[in-house]
């Protein structure tokens, strides 16, 4: 017969070992956010530093489908976003929420109105903006060796397959004498991809060279009308099941191909349809139709469109505003912090009128 420690140690593994089975269903349920993987490469740095990058700051979707978690951080915070995530004691926290509020507040009135939040917004986004073309300059100066201020498709080539691991000057050799490359099919479809966008990145007259304002639209595609279109073709593309171009709401809630290792995932992850449910029928979708055209989608996803930016405000407004009267006092603010910076302040009412 086993002794009772034989049994409990035999139940404690059996616990664990179902523990173990549980945490990985649950890694592979649910719907992988590709714009929060970061790969390093071998000497440390980020090898997708010269890729377009999948997160867009201040942009609603991401580019491989999945809606901007951070977006109401990014465009309340601007900048100062780094600050939060840095610094986690909610005292300090409470005292840069409250000099936030100061400047939101322009009229000085306590209290903070759907235009107000409006000018604020557009004010952050334009914050993303410049960090992405300061970012540009950097990265332009990556892959233009020559330093003509011309990029060819070649050139930049060259250096997107040494981030991979590719020998450069193996790489520069074999293209030079237009000899075949042995790329791996997973590493020529993401070429082939990247050279689609090059194409649309280069403006006319097209010469396949791009220079610095042409590079940052291919790197950030929201700087662009004409990139930004493209960008949303290729969403669509991903989601669009019938190929009629147009996205249904069973569409927009289903799954990217390829973004689970388990596709049953989708009728788990309650959270991923609930959140892309909403934004499909209370903003995409401008006129409630139960269709979002590519023009609808275009709208949702420019940054810098001063329409999205005033019904983001009320939104936002909307979220805080616990006695209705359509604005944001320092104390709501305060009291849902977590949703306006992605850091939750504790004790808030009990400080608020100490520090304030």
């Amino acid at each position: 017969m086993m002794s009772r420690q034989a049994f409990l140690c035999s139940l404690g593994s059996l616990y664990l070992s179902l523990l173990f089975i549980f945490l990985l269903m649950d890694v592979y349920a649910r719907p992988a956010n590709n714009s929060v993987l970061r790969e390093k490469a071998a000497d440390g740095k980020d090898e997708n530093e010269i890729l377009p990058p999948d997160h867009l700051n201040g942009v609603k979707m991401e580019m491989d489908g999945h809606l901007n978690k951070e977006f109401h951080q990014e465009v309340f915070l601007g900048k100062e976003m780094e600050e939060f995530e840095e610094d986690s004691e909610p005292r300090k926290n409470r005292k840069k929420l409250m000099v936030i509020f100061s400047k939101v507040d322009i009229n000085n009135d306590k209290k903070i109105g759907a235009k107000e939040m409006q000018r604020w917004i557009m004010e952050k986004t334009d914050e993303h903006f410049q960090e992405a073309v300061e970012e540009n300059k950097m990265h332009f100066r990556a892959v233009d060796p020559d330093g003509d201020g011309h990029v060819s498709w070649d050139e930049y080539k060259i250096k997107f397959l040494a981030s991979k691991g590719f020998n450069e000057k193996e790489i520069a050799e074999k293209i030079k004498n237009n000899e075949e490359l042995k790329i791996d099919e997973e590493t020529q479809e993401v070429l082939d991809n990247l050279k689609d966008r090059w194409y649309q990145a280069d403006n006319p007259p097209p010469d396949l060279l791009l220079n610095e304002e042409e590079f940052l639209s291919f790197l950030h595609p929201e700087h662009s009308r004409g990139m930004l279109k493209f960008m949303v073709k290729e969403i669509i593309r991903d989601l669009d099941q019938d190929g009629d171009k147009k996205l249904t709401l069973s569409e927009f809630i289903s799954l990217p191909v390829g973004t689970v290792e388990n596709q049953q995932a989708q009728d788990i992850d309650d959270d991923w349809v609930k959140d892309r449910r909403k934004e499909f029928e209370e903003v995409i979708d401008a006129n409630r139709d139960g269709i979002v055209t590519m023009e609808e989608l275009e709208e949702y996803m420019d940054p810098m469109n001063e329409y999205n930016a005033l019904n983001e405000a009320k939104q936002m407004i909307a979220v805080a505003d616990e006695n209705q009267n359509h604005h944001l006092e320092l104390e709501e603010i305060l009291k849902y912090s977590e949703y306006f910076t992605g850091s939750k302040l504790m004790d808030y009412a009990r400080n608020v009128h100490e520090e304030f």
